[in-house]
């Protein structure tokens, strides 16, 4: 790996149940150094946001997670871990796609952390944090992101990087520039914070458009206008008054 930390220590299956849980299992026999690495060929029980299903297509796909152990980030600081990661795997995919179709400005960061080409979803991020006396001790950062898949589920409203450029996509290739990019977004969250936060608003889906959205399970329209420390979505209602809501309350309503 082109990186000092992270993806140092790598670690790779033929198959694995899930490798966040694998990542998980790893930090409880502390046996998980900061920046480990694991990439499973094969994932069978991947897990996105809300508990859904994450499928990836055996040899094909990216599933991957990402071991970090922070010091001294509060608990209340802790959606950073979620701009550094979304950040990181934007700037992967972007950069594919100015390769190949010169078009990376077509992929944004939809709140919290899926990562968007168009309006479709080509990668999903999942961060369970262990916080311990106000502090987090640890983070696994699974990442999964469609490489070269071509079947995938309408429902989903997917694409793959290899549907939207027409070229077979390196996938150890994409997890270096993965890796890269993550150190280099973790690097700057503690040196120069306001600039990890202004990219993540910069990038943000629908940003400054009214949109339809689930508060409750109530539609609403909303317009995002920025996330919060504490990462929560800042919204303008139609009546012009601006609410913070949390994952738990506000979704993005299916499309």
């Amino acid at each position: 790996m082109r990186t000092r930390i992270i993806g140092q220590q790598f670690i790779r299956l033929a198959q694995v149940d899930s490798t966040n849980k694998y990542a998980a299992d790893l930090l409880s026999l502390n046996k998980a150094a900061h920046g480990t690495v694991i990439l499973a060929d094969e994932q069978t029980a991947g897990r996105g946001q809300r508990g859904r299903v994450w499928r990836s297509a055996p040899g094909l796909d990216i599933a991957t997670s990402v071991v970090l152990l922070p010091d001294g980030l509060k608990a209340p600081d802790q959606f950073l871990l979620a701009k550094v990661a979304a950040l990181a795997v934007h700037d992967v995919v972007a950069e594919a796609m100015r390769i190949t179709v010169g078009k990376p400005d077509r992929v944004r960061i939809k709140w919290p952390n899926d990562i968007l080409i168009d309006r479709r979803k080509v990668a999903g991020i999942l961060i369970k944090n262990e916080v311990v006396g106000g502090l987090v001790m640890n983070t696994v950062i699974g990442i999964g992101i469609n490489v070269n898949s071509s079947e995938l589920e309408a429902e989903f409203n997917a694409t793959s990087l290899r549907m939207e450029t027409g070229v077979e996509q390196d996938r150890l290739g994409l997890l270096e520039q993965i890796c890269v990019r993550l150190e280099h977004w973790w690097e700057l969250s503690t040196s120069r914070p306001a600039a990890l936060d202004d990219r993540y608003r910069e990038l943000l889906w629908s940003k400054g458009r009214f949109t339809e959205l689930e508060l409750d399970g109530a539609p609403i329209t909303a317009r995002p206008v920025d996330v919060g420390p504490d990462g929560r979505l800042l919204v303008e209602l139609e009546t012009g008054e601006v609410a913070a809501f949390g994952l738990e309350r506000l979704r993005f309503a299916p499309r």
